[in-house]
């Protein structure tokens, strides 16, 4: 089989608008936290790699956000308790939850 250039750059522009690109990096978890992420992965049904990547992912967000809040509240005065409420009701309605979770963040 002869593969042309043509075929080859296909391949690459192919692969780049599909493969995501990834950082490999070696990691090391307590066995306990390894085989609970183990287990939460198996029950999203995902892989390790993408529940640790999701789970990150998610962290980072929520970072964000606190620091958001911060800055706004630097800028603009500490929220008060209607507003407080009013953003915990719409961030309820956006998750589809009607009362607060006893699970702590």
């Amino acid at each position: 089989m002869i593969i042309t250039s043509t075929a080859v750059l296909s391949y690459y522009l192919c692969y780049d608008d599909v493969m995501a690109q990834r950082d490999k990096r070696s990691v090391s978890f307590p066995p306990d936290l390894a085989k609970a992420i183990d287990e939460a992965a198996a029950e999203s049904g995902a892989t390790f790699s993408s529940w640790i990547t999701e789970t990150a992912s998610q962290r980072l967000r929520l970072e964000a956000g606190r620091r958001g809040v911060a800055a706004w509240e630097r800028e603009h005065g500490p929220l008060t308790e209607e507003e407080l409420a009013e953003g915990l009701a719409r961030a309820r309605h956006l998750l589809g939850r009607t009362r607060l979770s006893k699970r702590s963040a």
